[in-house]
């Protein structure tokens, strides 16, 4: 007689819930690491602009990432939140920000960002 293999209801309900809230969990914090790429690319955009690059003032940095950012829907990092730098003949582009996003009743998920358009 051959030995029975398989998934107990018990398992697959213990595992469908795990996974339930992993999949919660993921579709919460999810969009805060979208928007986080989003101005990661943008800002490596605009820092490699040649017409940014003739004249890199702030003003005209900040007009592009405003922008930029209306077209894209970024609402996390405003034009006066960008640090601009002169490394060499490149110009960096970056911003701290953090994202607070409720998980449950009163749980918050915090997540820190320090989006760069040097990739060091």
């Amino acid at each position: 007689m051959r030995k029975q293999r398989g998934l107990t209801m018990t398992g697959f309900i213990t595992w469908a819930v795990v996974f339930i809230f992993v999949a919660l969990f993921g579709f919460k914090v999810g969009p805060a690491y979208v928007e986080y790429y989003a101005i990661e690319k943008q800002l490596t955009i605009i820092a490699n602009d040649p017409e940014i690059l003739r004249t890199p003032t702030r003003g005209a940095v900040e007009t592009a990432y405003a922008r930029r950012t209306s077209i894209e829907d970024i609402r996390a990092v405003g034009p006066s939140d960008l640090l601009i730098e002169k490394d060499g003949d490149k110009l960096v582009i970056s911003a701290d920000y953090s994202v607070r996003v409720p998980l449950v009743g009163n749980m918050s998920a915090c997540l820190d960002f320090h989006a760069t358009s040097d990739k060091k």
